[in-house]
């Protein structure tokens, strides 16, 4: 082998050298070649430790039959060769770069031949003057400017700006023959000086503060026990059936037997006794996703990727300490991470948490399994949030992950938590008593769709339709997409301590709005006005997604479409249901209209456990700005959009108070079953350009009259016997009275 033969011949010379010393040198030289088994132990020990200690030479000559000072020429040897080999590597790197470095030299030294001046047709830069020379006179020439204009300032008594911002260098646009034109309600936003009271969500909400919430080298031993401990927990109760898991004769889901489960499973730091005030949710299913196993683990345990695969579940997650990096950073690996859980209304309060996860890669019944596994920190800190949200315990909670063929993989899930039981509202009381709203169902649903977006995301050989010139631009406008509707969730949400209001015209307590202001790029700068209200509609989930999906059946609602068509110039499917897509509309306006058409971008998906379909208006050059590759964070989004949840429950069913879930109205199946969907709708308009702006009781009302005209609008699309909208005395209508809502 090739790491022997050379160290042989230096360490030949070194034995020759050592018995000459003894001896009197002979005419020829003896050398001594070590055997394959000697070199292969010797190169073994050598990967782990290339530099052993006298002791283990002195084993290691014994163990071989060679002389202590061989072994260590031999070690000598192997060190010198492999430093040699990287050098000759790190050699041949240096020169590749060097040689690209030159190359890039040579072109742009071309380039600058080639630029003119626009005004005298000269060269670019003439007289040789250099950058550094030009960078020094412009700052010369700002501070100049800002002199004047400090002294024209003292007459004229008002500040002047001295110079704005430099317009961006745009590529040139799609051949589309289209521009922008600003969304506005038809009802007035002017100033009032009667102000209502909404609460405003700061301009960047940070994480919350960990308290040093830190484990100690002291714990981490113990950490390490509860995490081995936890994963046994987790393949236990996503292998074994009955007792532990019990099947609901009503819906047919899964119930965890808790006598059992405490029977069977002792918590090794005795946790603290779980008062009357907590309720226990636990729930389990599983699904085959088009995801290899080291992709998913690899997505699990990088706090950005999990927020970026259930952008509609994770609103926001960090790793506040690596306890174990474990082998390659998967297999071993054990984190303290912080993550805020939520529901897409913000009628449902986010769930907080810190919790340590573990991954651990297991052989069960000849088969290779990944567990990744969510645990609490009870007996290492007191984990209780100092917040106005319910205090949420994970227990041992996390998915079980088997490859197969084909990159796909077999997850199987289970959610276990400890929620501290806070009023609900009664709209969706059903879906979080009986663990749907933040299930295992709801995690394993968004986890299918999502990995056929990643792999649709990640395909070269993809057909599209309309105007996407290449891979790439797919590529970038599928991340605009997921950033516009990771965006809507967050903002639709109670997520980072944004507050709502409730609005006193609202019969039954559905409306809420909020306000926002931003500086930030991504959103339009401004005073952002946000309105949310859910509905029950009494038809099958998937009917109002494919209404409202559609373009074209979209279109016939006038308060959504302002009367205008919409026409499809590209298309990305990413699913393989058809409403999973990306499109790019583009909005004709009239022809008798002084409006300019512009673009809009759609996204939809659908799963088992609900439909999403958002969109935002977005100018021409923005579109190609993202198509060509450049960074699409600064394109300003301001998504509207809905989020169709399907309900299927019991007739008779009503929640923890005794008050029915779903209105007397509402029609059962023959199997006693009532279907039908709730309905959220989430509005956002761009209230003031000045971030400091306050809002007036004419642009909540208007937002909120077309909140309640879009909810009647899509009823009546739905079924012709929908009643009329009432409005009330001041112009602000009810919406969610369109639908006999739940009853309080």
């Amino acid at each position: 082998m090739d790491s022997g033969s050379g160290s042989e011949q230096a360490e030949e010379i070194k034995s020759g050298n050592e018995q000459e010393s003894t001896e009197q040198p002979p005419k020829k030289k003896r050398y001594h070649r070590h055997t394959a088994r000697q070199i292969q132990e010797m190169e073994a020990v050598f990967k782990d430790c290339p530099h052993p200690d006298d002791k283990q030479r002195m084993k290691l000559s014994q163990e071989l039959g060679l002389k202590p000072r061989q072994v260590k020429f031999w070690f000598q040897n192997r060190r010198t060769q492999m430093k040699a080999q990287q050098d000759r590597s790190d050699n041949l790197i240096l020169r590749a770069e060097n040689e690209s470095l030159k190359n890039e030299f040579y072109r742009l030294q071309a380039e600058l031949s080639k630029l003119v001046c626009p005004n005298c047709g000269g060269p670019a830069v003439p007289g040789g003057v250099s950058f550094e020379e030009l960078r020094i006179e412009n700052s010369r020439l700002r501070e100049e400017l800002e002199r004047v204009c400090a002294i024209a300032s003292r007459y004229i008594g008002r500040p002047i700006q001295t110079m704005s911002a430099a317009p961006a260098m745009m590529p040139p646009s799609l051949d589309l023959d289209m521009n922008i034109y600003p969304r506005h309600f038809t009802e007035p936003m002017a100033s009032c000086a009667e102000m209502m009271p909404v609460p405003m969500l700061p301009e960047t909400a940070s994480f919350p503060d960990n308290n040093n919430l830190y484990l100690m080298d002291e714990e981490k031993p113990v950490a390490m026990e509860l995490a081995m401990s936890s994963v046994n927990e987790l393949v236990k109760m996503c292998r074994v059936n009955a007792p532990l898991w019990v099947r609901n004769n009503e819906n047919g889901k899964e119930l965890l037997n808790l006598e059992e489960h405490a029977r069977m499973f002792n918590w090794p730091l005795n946790m603290k006794h779980r008062p009357s005030e907590f309720r226990t949710e636990a729930s389990r299913d599983s699904a085959v996703v088009i995801m290899n196993s080291v992709t998913l683990v690899d997505a699990f345990l990088d706090a950005n990727k999990w927020t970026e695969l259930f952008p509609s579940i994770v609103a926001r997650a960090k790793t506040v300490q690596v306890i174990s990096p474990g082998v390659s950073g998967t297999n071993g690996s054990l984190q303290l991470m912080y993550a805020e859980l939520q529901f897409l209304s913000p009628l449902l309060p986010t769930r907080e948490a810190y919790f340590l996860r573990y991954c651990q890669q297991q052989n069960l019944d000849d088969e290779t399994y990944w567990a990744i596994v969510d645990f609490p920190l009870d007996g290492f800190h007191n984990n209780n949030l100092q917040s106005s949200f319910p205090l949420h315990r994970r227990r041992p909670s996390g998915c079980l992950i088997q490859d197969m063929p084909n990159g796909y993989s077999r997850v199987t899930w289970v959610e276990h938590a400890e929620i501290e039981e806070k009023p609900v509202h009664h709209v969706f009381s059903h879906f979080v008593y009986t663990g749907m709203a933040f299930g295992a169902h709801r995690w394993l649903s968004v986890l299918e769709r999502q990995c056929e977006r990643i792999a649709s995301l990640m395909a070269r050989n993809i057909t599209d339709l309309g105007v996407i010139p290449s891979p790439e631009a797919r590529r970038n406008l599928m991340r605009l997409a997921q950033r516009m509707l990771r965006t809507f969730c967050v903002n639709i949400s109670t997520s980072s301590g944004q507050l709502w209001t409730a609005l006193p015209d609202s019969s039954d307590d559905t409306v809420r709005i909020t306000t926002r202001k931003v500086t930030e790029p991504g959103q339009p700068n401004g005073l952002i006005l946000c309105a949310v209200s859910t509905t029950w509609l009494p038809y099958p989930h998937y009917q109002v997604f494919d209404l409202l999906r559609d373009e074209r059946r979209r279109a016939q609602l006038e308060v959504l479409s302002n009367g205008n068509a919409l026409h499809e110039v590209a298309h990305i499917a990413h699913g393989a249901h058809p409403g999973n897509c990306i499109s790019l509309l583009r909005i004709n306006v009239a022809s008798n209209s002084s409006q300019h058409v512009e673009l809009m971008l759609q996204e939809s998906c659908t799963d088992r456990s609900g439909s999403l379909v958002v969109y935002s208006t977005v100018d021409v050059d923005s579109v190609q700005l993202a198509m060509s590759g450049e960074d699409p964070s600064c394109i300003p989004l301001l998504p509207l959009g809905f989020f169709i949840t399907p309900v299927e429950v019991i007739r008779d069913a009503s929640d923890h108070e005794g008050k029915p879930v779903f209105p007397p109205s509402a029609e059962a199946n023959n199997g006693g079953h009532i279907s039908g969907c709730l309905l959220t709708v989430g509005l956002q308009v761009l209230a003031s350009t000045v971030p400091s702006a306050k809002i007036n009781l004419s642009s909540i009302a208007a937002i909120n009259n077309h909140l309640c005209t879009t909810v009647h609008q899509i009823s009546a699309a739905l079924g012709s016997s929908t009643p009329s909208c009432p409005v009330n005395g001041n112009g602000v209508g009810s919406c969610t009275e369109t639908n006999a809502a739940p009853e309080k």
